[in-house]
Parts: C-alpha cells; sequence; structure tokens
C-alpha cells in the first residue's frame, strides 16, 4: 500500500520565525498539497547546546543555547497568518504525538539503547578537558579526526561500574561499524551537490550529558516515526546528510527523499541578517504587509515558476473596470496549482524588497476589486485605520461602500494598506489650502480665473451624475468651451479646490468618489477661501 505524501516543518524555537523558515514552510506546504499529503508542525526543541552548525563534541558540555520565550506560539501565529495551515503539531495533535520533541525523550533514548545494544553506538565517559587536549593533538598530526575513540573498546564490564558510579557521559555512533547509504539525488540540487565525511566528527554524539538527544538522532527518529516522505529544509543542512544517512543506515530504516532550498540574501548579496533590514515576520506582519503578498514574494526567490504560468488559468474575479493584474502576482492556491519542484532553482536568491511593495500594491489591488479575493477584510481593516487616523469625522467617510471607492480609486498608490491614511486626506477632511502644496498648485491659475472655473462647476455638476464618467467628461469639457480656456487650468483649479494636492487619482475619478454632496462643499469651502 503507498504511503501518503508526508512532509514536515521542524524550526527550533530559539528565536521568533524569520523568512527563511516561512519560505521553509511555505514550500512544504505547497509541495504536500500538491502531492495530494499532508504536513507536520514539529517544534525540535532538544538539542540545546549547538543547534545548528556545530558538529563536533562541544555538544557534551551541556551549554544551553537561549530557547526564547514566545517563540512557539510566534512560530503558529506567523504560519496562521501566513494561511498555512499545517495537518499534525502543537495545538492540533495528530497520530504522532506529541509534536515537541522535548516532551519525546523516552522515544529517543528507545533508539539509542537500539544502537546500544548492536554495538553501532557506545558509551564515552571523557571529560571536556580530555577531548579538547585529543583534538588537538590530532590535529597537529595531521589527522581529521576529531576524537580517538578512547571509550569504543571499553569492556562491557567497565562501562557498567562506570555507569552504576554515576560517571557522566555520552552516548556516540560507532562509525565503524555503519554501512554507508549512497544518497539519491537531492530533490533541488540533484547530482551537483558533493556529500562528503570530511567535515564530520568521529563517532557523533547521539545523548549527551543531560541524556537530550542531539538535533541529528532526534530528527531521524521524529522522521521515521511520523512517517515523513519528504523533507525539505535549507541549504545550510547539506553537510550533515552523510551524518543522517548513517543513522538511517544505523537502525536499518528507509531514509525519505531529501531537497534542500538555497539560502535567501540581502538585497547586496549577503546572508540575511537583523542588521541589515527585517527578517522576522512579525516585522511584516506589524507593518501592514499582506500575506498574501509575502507568500508571493518568498515563492518567487528561487522558483522558476513563470514555465509553468502559460498554463494556470488565473481566477481573479475582478469587478469591472479593475486593473490588470501582472502575471507574477500569484495566489497560495495558485502556487500549489503550478508547483513543480524540478522548477526551483539551486541558486541561492536575493529578497528584493522593491519586488515586495510590487506584490504588495498588486496583492491589495486585486482584494478591493473582488468581493470574493478579500474585499470586505481589506475594507474593513482600512475603515479602523480612518477612524484612528481622523478621529470624529462623519460616519459616512468610513461607510463600506465609501471607503471601498477610496481604495479602489488609490489601488495604484497603496503599497501597503496603511498607506490610505496619508495618501488622500482630501477624501476625508476639507483640504488645507494654507498647505505648502496647495499654495504651488493655486499658482498655477490666475486668481479671477480660478474663481470662474469653481463657479461653472457648481453650475455644471449639479444636474449631472458624478458617477458617469462620460458626462463628466462632458461637463467640464463645457468649462473649457465656455471660458475658453485649456485642460490644465480647469483640471488644476477644480483639483485645488478638492484635494489641495497637486498628485494624486484622476479629476473624474475623485469626483465619482466624492459625489456631488462632498464636491458642492470642497468647491464653496475653496471660494470662500479665495475670497477671504
Amino acid at each position: 500500500m503507498a504511503r501518503i505524501p508526508r512532509l514536515r516543518f521542524a524550526p527550533s524555537p530559539t528565536g521568533f520565525l524569520h523568512l527563511g523558515g516561512l519560505r521553509t514552510a511555505l514550500f512544504n506546504h505547497v509541495m504536500a498539497r500538491k502531492l495530494g499529503g499532508e504536513w507536520v508542525l514539529r517544534i525540535e526543541d532538544t538539542d540545546r547546546a549547538c543547534l545548528l552548525f556545530n558538529l563536533g563534541d562541544e555538544a557534551i558540555t551541556g551549554m544551553q543555547a537561549r530557547l526564547v520565550e514566545g517563540s512557539v506560539d510566534d512560530i503558529r501565529r506567523s504560519l496562521q497568518w501566513a494561511g498555512i495551515e499545517y495537518n499534525h503539531g502543537p495545538g492540533i495533535g495528530g497520530p504522532h504525538s506529541p509534536y515537541i520533541q522535548s516532551e519525546r525523550l523516552d522515544l529517543y533514548h528507545k533508539y539509542a539503547n537500539k544502537l546500544l545494544d548492536s554495538g553501532q553506538a557506545y558509551r564515552c565517559f571523557c571529560g571536556p578537558d580530555r577531548l579538547a587536549d585529543t583534538k588537538k593533538k590530532l590535529q597537529s598530526l595531521g589527522s581529521n579526526s576529531t576524537y580517538d575513540r578512547a571509550c569504543l573498546n571499553l569492556t562491557e564490564e567497565e562501562t557498567a561500574r562506570r555507569v552504576r558510579a554515576g560517571k557522566k557521559h555520552i552516548v556516540r555512533l560507532n562509525s565503524t561499524m555503519v554501512n554507508e547509504l549512497k544518497p539519491k539525488p537531492d530533490l533541488i540540487f540533484g547530482t551537483s551537490v558533493q556529500h562528503t565525511r570530511a567535515g564530520l566528527p568521529t563517532d557523533p554524539v547521539l545523548l549527551k550529558t543531560d541524556l537530550f538527544p542531539t538535533y541529528h538522532l532526534a530528527s531521524i527518529v521524529d522522521d521515521h516515526e511520523m512517517e515523513i516522505t519528504h523533507v525539505l529544509r535549507g541549504e545550510e543542512w547539506l553537510p550533515t546528510l552523510p551524518l543522517h544517512l548513517d543513522l538511517y543506515a544505523a537502525l536499518g530504516l528507509e531514509p525519505p527523499r531529501f531537497g534542500h532550498l538555497p539560502l535567501l540574501l540581502n538585497p547586496d548579496g549577503t546572508k540575511m541578517s537583523k542588521r541589515k533590514g527585517d527578517v522576522r515576520v512579525r516585522d511584516y506582519m506589524e507593518k501592514g504587509w499582506e500575506a498574501e503578498a509575502v507568500i508571493n514574494w518568498l515563492a518567487l526567490a528561487g522558483w522558476n515558476v513563470h514555465q509553468q504560468l502559460d498554463q494556470l488559468d488565473h481566477k481573479h474575479d475582478l469587478v469591472s473596470g479593475a486593473p490588470k493584474l501582472h502575471q507574477d502576482v500569484l495566489t497560495l492556491s495558485e502556487l500549489i496549482e503550478s508547483f513543480d519542484i524540478s522548477h526551483l532553482t539551486h541558486r541561492r536568491t536575493i529578497l528584493d524588497p522593491k519586488k515586495l511593495e510590487f506584490l504588495n500594491r498588486q496583492h491589495v489591488a486585486r482584494k478591493i476589486f473582488s468581493p470574493s479575493a478579500g474585499e470586505e477584510d481589506v475594507v474593513q481593516r482600512a475603515a479602523h485605520m480612518i477612524r484612528e487616523a481622523y478621529p470624529g469625522i462623519d460616519p459616512q467617510y468610513y461607510s463600506k461602500e465609501y471607503i471601498t471607492d477610496v481604495c479602489r480609486a488609490l489601488s495604484d498608490r497603496l503599497v501597503t494598506l496603511d498607506v490610505i491614511k496619508t495618501a488622500a486626506p482630501y477624501f476625508f477632511v476639507t483640504p488645507d489650502y494654507t498647505s505648502d502644496a496647495a499654495k504651488s498648485l493655486r499658482k498655477t491659475v490666475q486668481n479671477d480665473l480660478y474663481s470662474r472655473v469653481l463657479e461653472q462647476a457648481l453650475e455644471g455638476f449639479k444636474t449631472v451624475s458624478l458617477q458617469d464618467e462620460q458626462v463628466v467628461r462632458a461637463a467640464l469639457e463645457k468649462i473649457q468651451s465656455n471660458l475658453g480656456i485649456g485642460t490644465v487650468k480647469v483640471m488644476n483649479s477644480i483639483r485645488h479646490a478638492l484635494t489641495g494636492q497637486k498628485a494624486g487619482p484622476s479629476v473624474v475619478e475623485i469626483l465619482r468618489v466624492l459625489g456631488w454632496d462632498r464636491t458642492r462643499e470642497r468647491l464653496n469651502a475653496a471660494l470662500k477661501y479665495e475670497a477671504s
């Protein structure tokens, strides 16, 4: 019977979820859904001495990496915000629970004992000082070994005596007994990556003196117990693959297929760092980026998705008059539909902030022009922002209909939704005609001509529908004809009266959004200011 495809995302709770981790979770989610399978969230909190790059013997010292309080909640909250829903894991449970490694210690001891009983692991009683001295001596002799295997040949009686005496020890893999497994082609790098044991420690540590397993043992045991079929993880784990395969061989287990995702880089080509911009997912949540845009952005980083876009049926369900969306604008369901792991690149990828700005603006537009894609959510959030930014304004200014019109009028300017608070205050309050921007725009039209344009507009607009673009354009042309002036003078006069700003949507669009009552109020306010 074929096994159900099952993947996993297994972060360590030593900090808040960062963009690289979110991308790893995303590709696990997308691949699992594409294969008709499921994925697991597993919290790997056992290898507390060195969670990543330390493959040496320092793991025996019991040094504790700082487990950041709230990290697990942050991981779950970030995944929920991104719309990436795991099938089994903390808060949900599942057939292989618990999904937090520190709650599974007995299981790791069981597998360690299995290796001890078969002679494929042994107890090592060497202390930190001896290990450090031994490593230095071996290096001075030109050896790549990190340990002299002094405890490998202890008799069973001597080992048992030391254990009974309570002597601290670790458990090491007996590498001399392992039949090496040949790695299958990487799901992303293929056969282009060369695996070597040169950087691996001699007889790697499996259990530390505190009886916690190292990452390597816990990860292999859990992937087997949880029936993981595919492992997608970061490129930084490539050096550990030979060790992991050794553990699979020693335990007589079938390894999953491995794929390693290339690193994400800063715009300057350096590795992502907190010192060089936002890397935590919560930073993007707090700054108002759309989750769909962030997911879209991360997916395009290292995925040559354009090979599949021609076959993709974009179903954005946009209302009439909506702007055309770029082909790079992809929803999570579209990412799943078009996913093909063979099109993931093995090159490291730069995350371009400008690309995120572009995608975010497009996703905001997609939502506000599509009742089925999140329009109501966007409108509610925008209305809340307006109430906070302009306390005391008439409720009509944050009604669903009005906010929808404003969002659509500003769609090409909303890099993030909160820009609505500052991009066009004239949609919510009477313009400040004393501002520098208003004064600059006012200077483009002669004094007497300005007032005549506004008076003509008051007369011409009161009997027409400002919702009809063609009718409004005809009314504007009539003002030009009546006064014998060009388009610029008319538009600048009306724009000044309605907005007090030179930049913004077209005058026709502003008139449509404001409607006759608000337009009349602004025109009269401008005439009053002009006469003062």
